[in-house]
This record gives structure tokens, C-alpha cells and sequence, in this order.
């Protein structure tokens, strides 16, 4: 049985007569592009500038060149790899009837010597050949992205995404303003107070001096970048709220019901609906490895390890769902999975504590992504 969003491998089968494949090696200067032409016997290599409309022409000439060979094209299959590029290329030339795929980087195997020779046409060379085995239907020959729509799914996630990173700049400046202080002597000091920069001035050290005038200018500018990064935040915050009021429907729908769990909050329940539930994942072992909370086991021969998560997916899913574990623990003490959780680790160390705390994690995940 079909399953939804199955990309691992071709939807459709491949009839190579009639089907013109091209991949495409970008870079910030230049694309190269290889192609396969049903009825040429060479291998086109081109070198492009990063414009979408001269690839589009090379594509029909290649299209033209197979017609003038006899074939018939019905078919023109586009690959590159994920990068810097994002999707735009592939949602582009879709809209324009070319069949458009995203390779995940990772899943193209590559020589594994210490000092292996790396170029451009090799590169094309790789992703032709990964590309084909997919288009052929070969299992486990690459990875394919889904592609997401530019304003319901990738412009969905810039507020949380932005949050974060600002919150991540408020702990830098607290952290470096703190440590600035800490080796003058001065320990009692909170940068988060209203009045902080009033309060710098008037701190002595423990030599009964005032703080030097540099160190003092430069700490009263971090004490100012963060007042500025705290009101973007709350105006993200504001936003958010009334975004999700205004318009009822799904995902807001999802995220305010989430956000009515006890231990959930807007931030947590904004992150799992923008970034896990409204992904169109094929079943519940795909939303482990989107999260990279797989195991990584390590086996040969009489060897016999796990090295830990793999680490391979969205980390800010991976962190929402470890922290929200660690709530759901002491917000909801007396849920059927924490009372789980409770009996396998009541007499174990702390570091098993730490290790099982992926499992709750988990199952909360799948349960939720499989009633969405």
C-alpha cells in the first residue's frame, strides 16, 4: 500500500527513452549542470550563471537535441542537493512542468579516503548516479527533501525560529555582562533588572573603586542591545497571540490546543505545530528521524554498542521535545507515561535518568503526530 509523502523512491517508473534527467551542482557563482539525453551518446556538462531562466533554456535544448535524435521527451527530471539554495529553484521550475527533486546531502555516499579528490564534476557525477538508482525505483539509494510551500510552511516558521535565536542572544549578553563583572569582583548584579544600566554606574568593586570608564561604556552598550532584542520579542510574542486568535483555523487551531496542556506552553506548542505536526511525514518512525532522536548503534563482529542519538535531524525539534519531556515530568505527575517513566528509573542513577528521558520524549511525539 502507498504510503503519503513516500520519498524514497520514484512515484513514477522510469522509461529512460523518454525521460531527460539533469542535475545541477550549485554554487554562488556558478551552476553546473550534467545531463543524461535519451538518443545523445555524450554526456552534456555545462557551466551556467545562477539564473533559472538560462537553465530552463538549457533544458530545452537538450529537449530539442533528443527530438532531432528521434526520441520523444515526455518527461524532464530535475535534481541538486540541499544547501544554501533552500527550495525556491524546485518550487521555480516546477511551476514551469518540470519534475523538480531535492537530495538531503547526506545520503549521497562518497569515498571515504582521508584525502579524496573533490570537484565540481565529480560532484555532478555522484549526484547523477544517486539520482538514477532513485529514479529506478533501487532502495536506499538517496534521500529525498520534501519541498515546502513558501508562504504556508517556510514563512510559517521565521517568528519561532527568530524568537529563539533572540533568546539565545539575550543569554550571551546576560552571560558576558556577568562574567565582565564577575572578574572585578562584583557578584550581585542582575542584568534583567528595569533600572540595570542605572545600577551599573553606581557598582564598586570589592577595592572600593568604580568600574573602569571602558568597561563601563561597553557594558552599558550590551545592557542597550538588550533592552532592544527584549521589545523585538515581545513584539514577536504579541504577534503571535494575535495571529493566532485572529484566524481559528488550522494550524492555529492545533497550536492553541496544544497550548492548553499544563506543562505546554505558546512557544512549545507554536514550535511542534510549525516544525513536526503540519509536516506530511509517512509514519511514526520518520518523525523520530526528522527529530534525529534515533539510536546510532555501533555493530561488528562480536562488538556490540549504541553511541546515543544520532543527532542527524531538526535540532530545534530535538531540544523542544527533550525540554518538554523534562514538564511533562513535573507538571504532570500523575499521567499513565510519567508513572511509567517513574517505575524504570525510581532506583537508577542519574545518567540513566537522563538516558530514559527520550523514551517519554518519544512516545509523546508519536502519539500526538498520529492523532494530528
Amino acid at each position: 500500500m502507498p504510503k503519503p509523502n513516500d520519498l524514497s523512491r520514484s512515484p513514477v517508473a522510469l522509461n529512460e527513452n523518454t525521460t531527460l534527467i539533469a542535475v545541477i551542482e550549485m554554487g554562488l557563482a556558478s551552476w553546473l549542470t550534467a545531463g543524461r539525453v535519451p538518443g545523445v551518446n555524450r554526456s552534456p556538462l555545462r557551466k551556467l550563471d545562477p539564473d533559472p531562466k538560462m537553465l530552463l533554456a538549457r533544458l530545452h535544448r537538450w529537449q530539442d537535441e533528443a527530438i532531432q535524435a528521434g526520441r520523444t521527451i515526455t518527461r524532464i527530471a530535475v535534481a541538486y542537493e540541499a544547501g544554501r539554495d533552500g527550495f525556491w529553484l524546485a518550487r521555480w521550475l516546477s511551476a514551469r512542468g518540470i519534475e523538480t527533486y531535492v537530495i538531503h546531502p547526506t545520503s549521497i555516499p562518497v569515498k571515504r579516503d582521508h584525502r579524496r579528490a573533490k570537484t565540481d564534476r565529480l560532484d555532478t557525477a555522484l549526484l547523477m548516479r544517486a539520482f538514477l538508482g532513485w529514479l529506478r525505483g533501487e532502495a536506499d539509494h538517496c534521500s529525498m527533501a520534501a519541498i515546502p510551500t513558501l508562504e504556508e510552511e517556510e514563512d510559517r516558521k521565521r517568528p519561532n525560529r527568530e524568537h529563539q535565536k533572540l533568546s539565545g542572544e539575550k543569554t550571551r549578553i546576560i552571560s558576558r555582562v556577568k562574567g565582565t563583572l564577575v572578574r572585578l569582583g562584583i557578584r550581585k548584579f542582575s542584568a534583567n533588572l528595569r533600572y540595570a544600566a542605572d545600577r551599573l554606574k553606581q557598582m564598586r568593586t570589592p577595592e572600593d573603586v568604580a568600574i573602569p570608564p571602558n568597561t563601563l561604556a561597553e557594558r552599558e552598550r550590551d545592557l542597550a542591545r538588550l533592552r532592544f532584542i527584549r521589545e523585538q520579542s515581545r513584539a514577536i510574542e504579541k504577534t503571535r497571540v494575535a495571529r493566532l486568535n485572529e484566524s481559528p483555523l488550522e494550524p492555529h487551531a492545533m497550536g492553541l490546543m496544544l497550548a492548553k496542556v499544563r506543562g505546554i506552553g505558546i512557544e512549545t506548542a507554536d514550535m511542534l505545530v510549525n516544525e513536526v505536526l503540519c509536516r506530511n511525514l509517512r509514519d511514526r518512525r520518520a518523525v523520530a528521524r526528522y527529530a534525529g532522536m534515533t539510536g546510532s548503534p555501533d555493530e561488528s563482529g562480536a562488538k556490540r554498542r549504541e553511541k546515543g542519538l544520532a543527532k542527524a535531524g531538526n535540532s530545534r525539534v530535538r531540544r523542544g521535545m527533550l525540554q518538554l519531556a523534562w514538564r511533562w515530568l513535573m507538571f504532570q505527575k500523575d499521567s499513565a507515561l510519567s508513572q511509567w517513566y517513574k517505575a524504570r528509573t525510581e532506583h537508577a542513577p542519574e545518567r540513566t535518568r537522563k538516558t530514559m528521558i527520550v523514551a517519554p520524549c518519544l512516545r509523546r511525539g508519536k502519539l500526538w503526530r498520529a492523532s494530528c
